[in-house]
């Protein structure tokens, strides 16, 4: 025990950042997969929960495609259970000095098996879209929070200033306002539509072809708003806030650009699978632009001098 012990990290090193990016790339994939399940009709192909069948906790050959799609999700859920039971004892040794990691590592793995039970109510409630529409949402929290983990192993800790003036961090918050509202009619949206999960599982009875004019409202919204982040940051090259306003606007561009052919084509499922991770990277980005507008107090001052100067300048 004491040799585990004396393994465990006490700095940020190589290790507790390869564990973080691993944590946040599997969240993606696992909506990834979630979503694979949904657009191939496999919600059920495990009929009960949490075993696969009555009488076995994995799928059977006889339940064909379906069983291994569905099983597939269950499984990369477990493993993303054990990469958060890893993250948290890797931090153990730091949860004084950095108490934000543990925190994080804390909240995040307590959502894995919140996500379970979401996942079992939905196959229990035979798919409802509400349900299933909790089980995305709580998807895309954790994606934030394995984000900020991410975020703070590579910041140094301690005191921080906001390192951009107050109108971007006010436009930047009001994005990330309008983005959550995005996902969620994004959301609804979906559980409108014809991909259930199952050929008898329930629809919401929201009228598809409204919402999908009404998910663009706030999609184009999200993206002027990002256009004034990106050319406001322009002023601050080589600054995260500038890189990570640019890494939000690509993810949009793709997201808007899937969103379109995918409406009109009569949303075939790996469109909208493709779309549903989108969003999880929407989610990631704009986190991580979020979390760089403050910075430590001494890079912070330096970040707000430059940026008076900039504006005295213009």
């Amino acid at each position: 025990m004491k040799r585990i012990i004396a393994w465990l990290p006490d700095r940020v090193d190589i290790r507790l950042k390869v564990i973080a990016w691993i944590y946040l790339v599997g969240q993606i994939v696992l909506v990834g997969t979630g979503g694979l399940v949904r657009l191939t009709s496999s919600g059920l192909g495990c009929p009960t929960w949490p075993k696969c069948t009555a009488d076995s906790l994995v799928n059977t050959p006889e339940m064909g495609i379906h069983g291994v799609i569905e099983f597939g999700n269950r499984l990369l859920g477990v493993l993303l259970g054990i990469v958060a039971i890893v993250a948290f004892v890797a931090i153990l040794r730091l949860r004084k000095e950095r108490k934000d990691l543990f925190w994080l590592t804390l909240l995040a793995g307590l959502g894995i098996p919140a996500q379970a039970v979401i996942g079992g109510l939905s196959v229990l409630t035979e798919l409802n879209p509400y349900v299933v529409g909790l089980h995305f949402v709580v998807s895309i929290v954790l994606v934030a929070l394995c984000t900020t983990f991410l975020f703070r192993l590579y910041t140094t800790p301690g005191p921080r200033m906001r390192a951009v003036p107050a109108w971007f961090a006010v436009v930047a918050h009001i994005t990330s306002f309008v983005v959550a509202v995005t996902i969620i009619v994004g959301i609804l949206t979906t559980g409108s539509g014809p991909h259930a999960g199952d050929a008898n599982a329930p629809r919401n009875d929201l009228n598809p072809e409204i919402l999908q004019h009404v998910h663009a409202i706030p999609a184009y919204v999200t993206f002027a708003l990002t256009l004034v982040l990106v050319v406001a940051s322009l002023r601050i090259r080589g600054t995260r806030v500038h890189r990570y306003t640019m890494y939000l606007l690509a993810v949009e561009v793709l997201q808007i650009a899937v969103g379109l052919i995918q409406a009109n084509t009569g949303l075939p499922g790996v469109l909208v699978g493709i779309h549903m991770m989108l969003a999880a990277m929407l989610a990631a980005a704009m986190t991580a632009v979020v979390l760089s507008l403050k910075a430590p107090v001494a890079a912070g001052q330096a970040d707000a001098a430059s940026m008076e100067r900039g504006a005295a300048v213009a």
